[in-house]
């Protein structure tokens, strides 16, 4: 189905948004609500977004594109007329920028006053790294987060960007927007969503902040239960370099580990002598070396242990259960992660290639009543482009 097309038993099957395209975690909020069934349309730059180009190819599925050049007031009143009948606008600039632009809350809110307005950044809306430039690594390097990620005596570790850009980041503006959208709809009265970096990454150590208070995480790294300090949560190499993970918490899961391993009397009987762990670590590490990645998937997969191979991303869509669940999905011959969640058991749609910016400039336009002499105007004066 095409992004022209929407879902129409999609959960967000009748939902606008207008995207203002960036590069991370803007898309990938785009990219949720497009895989929920919103109509997303994205407002590229005229030529795109170079930064853009390679790296999101999968961010930005499943929607239009059209081509604004927004330093043009006509291209600033397209976009503002686009808001006139859209749910909602989301735009990743630095404060302020939006404002200058024409383009910011009170600009778009005075055409349309229940449309929600999110904004995606780093360090928020204000305080005092409000202006500054920023990447994950430093958005969750200021909540706490980045400093409890590593292995005993070594330093932080990045997660890649999933914390920071995705799941602190455009999970979060996606989750506003939504919540933002209901509201409106009761009330008849936008918002504006502050979506940080920095708040989403914050809330995501939530429990860690609970333990702490509790006396129960500290500042040594490498040394508590989930962090890689317990011998049974960890990642481990196996006989053929590869590698598998072991997370048997619970006393149930821990005592099969031991059954399906034939661990001895002194693993069984100290899951819990924190102060061995370092030594158990090794003693376990050594038992699971003697095995294939094959061998454990056969003797612990599937089971209570609680077990997974560790996969590379060119193994993952061949692994049984994703196969069995259609984890992945092939996209004009690029494989790529499916709709999430899922709804009635199946995903909310099937998605779409991502479209060259611009591709899709004259049909929006005409579907949001913009009349054909009005488009050819914008074209000729070059406040919009086409692919």
């Amino acid at each position: 189905m095409s992004p022209t097309a929407p879902n129409p038993t999609a959960p967000l099957a009748g939902v606008r948004i207008i995207e203002l395209a960036g590069i991370g975690p803007g898309p990938f909020a785009g990219m949720m609500l497009a895989d929920l069934g919103a109509e997303v349309i994205r407002v590229d730059r005229p030529g795109g977004n170079p930064m853009a180009s390679f790296a999101h190819s999968v961010l930005n599925r499943s929607r239009r594109s059209i081509a604004v050049n927004m330093k043009s007031p006509e291209g600033v009143e397209t976009i503002l007329r686009l808001c006139e009948s859209a749910d909602a606008i989301f735009e990743g600039y630095r404060p302020g920028v939006a404002e200058r632009l024409g383009v910011g809350p009170e600009h778009c809110q005075a055409r349309n006053p229940k449309l929600v307005y999110g904004r995606m950044t780093g360090w928020g809306q204000d305080g005092p790294y409000a202006q500054a430039a920023g990447h994950d690594i430093n958005y969750i390097a200021l909540t706490g987060a980045l400093h409890a990620i590593g292995r005993r005596g070594e330093g932080p570790i990045p997660p890649l960007n999933l914390v920071g850009d995705f799941g602190g980041g455009g999970m979060l503006l996606a989750y506003g927007l939504l919540a933002g959208i209901i509201q409106a709809r009761a009330t008849g009265e936008g918002q504006v969503v502050d979506a940080a970096m920095v708040d989403g990454a914050s809330a995501l150590m939530a429990m860690f902040h609970g333990l702490r208070n509790e006396g129960g995480f500290t500042a040594d790294r490498g040394t508590h239960m989930l962090d890689t300090g317990a011998h049974f949560y960890d990642v481990y190499r196996t006989k053929d370099e590869r590698w598998v993970s072991i997370g048997s918490i619970e006393p149930q899961f821990y005592a099969e580990l031991c059954d399906r391993l034939e661990l001895d009397d002194d693993l069984r009987r100290n899951e819990m002598t924190t102060e061995r762990w370092p030594e158990l670590k090794e003693k376990l590490a050594g038992i699971i070396a003697g095995y294939t990645r094959d061998e454990l998937d056969e003797r612990l997969g599937g089971t209570d242990v609680c077990y997974a191979p560790v996969l590379e991303l060119g193994e993952v869509a061949d692994h049984p259960h994703n196969a069995a669940r259609g984890t992945l999905v092939d996209v004009d011959g690029e494989l790529q992660n499916a709709p999430a969640p899922r709804f009635g058991g199946v995903p909310p749609t099937t998605p779409t290639p991502r479209v060259a910016p611009g591709s899709d400039t004259r049909a929006t336009l005409a579907d949001a009543g913009f009349t054909a002499d009005e488009i050819d105007a914008l074209l000729t004066s070059g406040a919009i482009a086409e692919a």
